[in-house]
């Protein structure tokens, strides 16, 4: 009777001594790559172009707002007679009607333009209100 003795191959034998076929292994860069995909887009932060463009878009919307607002907040404090127009300003009673104040007052027309922006004049009251 023989007997047989087999070593027990170690994990990096096993792996040395492996050869895939041509289909798993390009079923396994197939997965690899959906795979990476799924977790950038995922958990990554990555983007698309799109909505990269929609959220710079909408930065630059709300920062040009602030600014605007910041302008015409400037220009209602450096009104001579600023302090009863904002005692003014305070006492009406909604949002609608401060905003048709601060466009009335002309403190939301901003440098280059000939009218009013009404949501300038609306921040502009929401700020000053405040």
């Amino acid at each position: 009777m023989t007997t047989v003795t087999r070593t027990k191959e170690t994990l990096v034998q096993r792996f040395d001594g492996y050869q895939p076929t041509k289909t798993i292994l390009v079923w396994a860069c197939g997965m690899t790559a959906v795979a990476t995909m799924v977790i950038g887009f995922g958990w990554g932060g990555w983007v698309t172009a799109g909505s990269s463009l929609k959220t710079a878009t909408a930065a630059g919307e709300l920062a040009n707002r602030e600014l605007a607002s910041a302008i015409c907040v400037d220009k209602f404090r450096t009104a001579p007679d600023s302090a009863a127009k904002l005692v003014e300003l305070k006492a009406l009673p909604d949002s609608y009607k401060k905003r048709q104040f601060i466009e009335a007052g002309g403190w939301a027309v901003m440098p280059g333009q000939t009218s009013a922006n009404s949501r300038i004049a609306e921040s502009c009251s929401d700020v000053l209100s405040a």
